[in-house]
């Protein structure tokens, strides 16, 4: 298939730069694979669409203020250091900027030396591996010196830190949101508990890559990005009941999907065939979901509306057939929805 299969026509002005003051009063377009229907909704009348005996799957991971800005030592010179993957206690690999400015031996300060780091070397596609150095603790020093590493068709400043994160985010560990979650609220998540609908928690700390380009033009040929996961045994008991009960298992976003899916194909699940067991499991994923693939644990999926070409169109394209999706897409704009991260939702039903 084609990169160029999944392009559609964004107005700019669509894309959201800031969040809803009202995280559950984000639009929701609901799609009905069996008719081919869509509805319009407010994203707290996904409740409506749930059923007893469902479950739903989030990701829990909590997105870390990982942009920091600081100086070289020696010159002054602005830099900017990008926090990707916790490599030992005071190590990550991160992204840098100017590149030019920051070879191994380089050595940057920020806060007016409350944090200081060296570049140690040259890691793949120019990442840098750094050594931190700091007097205190490690997140509180991130937490007052660090900015959220928010995507770059955002550029407006965010004001509240915590509208970047999930109301139940816990682990500690993601360069960017799993955005479909940022639309619940905790009074919502109550009211689905309430209704019968159980709640399965799992981690995907989400990296930059989900940000990445498609650079060929055979879809088949690229390379995803890799991404730390885990899902525990108590995740994997409801899941497993759920299916065993005739129950859906509804995904909140492309992050729990990816989950669901690597370790539901490493373990040769079948959805059609419920007795079969998701273990828990943990590790790293670069699992590229596309049209042709068939899910193995996934029925519904709750996202946002993704980049025009990305992996992300992709894989909502697989759990719906293409054409279908962007007929959805172009609805989306012809309404005037809210586009990428602080944006509107979609329910795939």
């Amino acid at each position: 298939m084609d990169v160029k299969d999944f392009y559609y026509d964004l107005p700019e002005e669509l894309i959201a730069q800031d969040p809803l003051e009202k995280r559950d009063n984000s639009r929701l377009m609901v799609l009905h694979r069996g008719s081919g229907e869509i509805e319009h909704k407010r994203f707290h009348d996904i409740i409506d669409y749930l059923n007893p005996g469902d479950c739903l799957v989030v990701n829990e991971t909590k997105v870390i203020p990982a942009r920091l800005l600081g100086e070289k030592e020696d010159t002054g010179a602005a830099v900017e250091i990008l926090l990707l993957t916790q490599k030992s206690a005071d190590t990550w690999e991160c992204l840098v900027r100017p590149g030019k400015k920051l070879r191994p031996g380089a050595r940057v300060s920020f806060g007016g030396g409350l944090l200081k780091a060296q570049i140690m070397e040259v890691a793949e596609e120019g990442n840098r591996i750094v050594r931190f150095e700091y007097d205190g603790i490690w997140e509180e020093i991130l937490d007052q010196l660090g900015e959220m590493p928010l995507p770059p068709y955002i550029t407006h400043k965010l004001n509240d830190k915590d509208r970047y994160q999930t109301v139940y985010a816990k682990n500690s560990g993601s360069a960017a949101a799993p955005t479909a979650g940022l639309h619940f609220t905790s009074e919502l998540m109550d009211r689905i508990e309430a209704k019968g609908i159980k709640i399965a928690r799992l981690t995907l700390h989400v990296g930059l890559g989900t940000f990445r380009p498609v650079k060929v033009e055979k879809i088949e040929e690229h390379h995803m990005h890799s991404e730390y996961y885990e899902i525990s045994q108590e995740a994997c008991d409801i899941i497993n009941e759920t299916r065993k009960n005739g129950g859906r298992v509804v995904s909140v976003g492309t992050t729990s999907t990816r989950t669901l899916e690597t370790v539901g194909t490493a373990q040769g699940l079948n959805r059609s065939e419920t007795d079969n067991v998701l273990r828990p499991a943990s590790g790293w994923t670069n699992i590229f979901i596309y049209p042709g693939y068939e899910f193995k644990v996934v029925d519904s999926l709750i996202t946002n509306f993704h980049l025009p070409e990305s992996t992300l169109i992709m894989l909502v394209s697989a759990l719906y057939d293409r054409e279908s999706v962007l007929a959805a897409y172009a609805e989306a704009v012809k309404e005037r929805y809210r586009f990428f991260s602080f944006g509107d939702a979609m329910y795939i039903e």
